[in-house]
């Protein structure tokens, strides 16, 4: 079977944040309108919907019927997606794979999360979820406390203070000061970073992305059809996945997020491009420190030099690699399994040139990854942008 090349001819997001007024089938129904109308298209083959946390928070499984039938989709076939905080990037995955094989023509992907009804301790028992449940929930870890010994571990190995991993907070507020979709557009200082609260030492409040309600869409097609619906459509130009060891202590080097590595080296290969050409990075920075071992793993520094780049300003704007471009997971807030989707949203606009105040210069290439669990999960897509 010949593969079909696979376009983005449509977007759609929600404001990230406490939405106390509606449920998540309201939430991922605006978004998908927003994308359906965007792309201008009047059937959906298949829905694909990436959420992390449907059952144990929204109290609502079977998730794909739910939202195709209140979204006004009925009878399409569709699906929920779950890869813990990779729902979204493998829920779009899948999509690339139904049309690029030839399976449907028109295919919409909806990441949504619907956190903030439930109290926050049944929150984070919820998040624990995505680690493994025998060897570590059960011991007493959480996913926080798991980030916080890799930061602490990573300190320890190549000499960094809390302060050289603020660059990366401050870069992100900076960035969601001009997305009207961000949940916190305050910018904030290198001052602020160091004093705040300690949540989980090393790891502070200002460190930590926070968990909200959200549901961001897109729709695909082939590429070949793309511009009857869309003047600029964007090419998703590889798609890759790979999984690690799910509990931290199975890996051969805590450090070295393999499975971001893997898929971002299979996303390279079949896009025909290298690290050097990438104009922008959309990556998974729930923490300061997946950041850093995201920018390692993707081959954008040596290993232990990643907080670098966030010291040097490399990541800023009009840096070297601009990350986090309309505020990331820190500041545009963190919706869990609607994040990855999101994450391409932004590329797209960035590609689209439609991002307003932070739009990257001249962006053609960008690189989007999603982490599942602390690196259970990579899923890496590269997007190039129109001619």
């Amino acid at each position: 079977m010949r593969k079909r090349e696979v376009a983005i001819i449509g977007v759609g997001q929600t404001k990230v944040g406490e939405h106390w007024d509606k449920s998540i089938r309201q939430l991922a129904a605006e978004a998908i309108l927003s994308a359906i109308k965007d792309a201008k298209i009047e059937r959906v083959d298949i829905l694909y919907v990436g959420n992390a946390l449907s059952g144990e928070l929204a109290l609502q499984e079977h998730l794909g019927a739910a939202i195709a039938d209140f979204a006004g989709l009925r009878t399409v076939e569709a699906y929920k997606v779950e890869a813990a905080g990779a729902s979204g990037a493998a829920a779009l995955r899948l999509g690339y794979l139904a049309v690029a094989g030839g399976l449907a023509d028109f295919v919409l992907v909806c990441g949504v999360e619907k956190v903030t009804d439930a109290p926050t301790e049944r929150v984070n028992s919820a998040l624990s979820l995505g680690i493994d449940g025998e060897y570590e929930r059960e011991l007493g870890l959480s996913f926080i406390a798991l980030n916080a010994l890799i930061m602490r571990r990573y300190m320890h190995e190549y000499g960094y203070e809390l302060k050289d991993f603020a660059g990366f907070s401050v870069n992100s507020h900076k960035n969601a000061a001009h997305n009207p979709y961000a949940m916190f557009r305050n910018p904030i200082t290198e001052k602020a970073f160091v004093e705040a609260r300690m949540v989980v030492e090393p790891i502070n409040l200002l460190d930590s992305s926070p968990v909200a309600d959200g549901a961001a869409a897109v729709v695909l097609c082939p590429m070949d059809m793309a511009k009857d619906f869309q003047a600029k459509p964007v090419r998703i130009a590889s798609s890759a996945a790979a999984t690690d060891t799910l509990a931290l202590h199975d890996r051969k080097d805590p450090l070295f997020l393999e499975a971001a590595y893997l898929s971002a080296r299979r996303a390279y290969e079949v896009a025909g491009i290298k690290p050097e050409d990438v104009d922008l990075f959309e990556l998974y920075d729930s923490f300061a420190i997946m950041a850093a071992l995201s920018l390692e793993a993707a081959g954008f520094a040596e290993r232990g030099q990643g907080v670098k780049l966030a010291m040097e300003g490399q990541i800023s704007l009009d840096g070297r690699i601009p990350v986090s471009t309309m505020g990331g997971l820190k500041a545009r807030g963190n919706p869990l399994g609607a994040t990855g989707v999101y994450q391409v949203v932004e590329a797209v606009l960035q590609l689209r040139h439609e991002a307003g105040q932070n739009q990257v210069k001249d962006a053609h290439w960008a690189l989007v990854q999603s982490i599942g669990g602390v690196g259970g999960t990579v899923v890496t897509h590269v997007l190039e942008g129109p001619d």
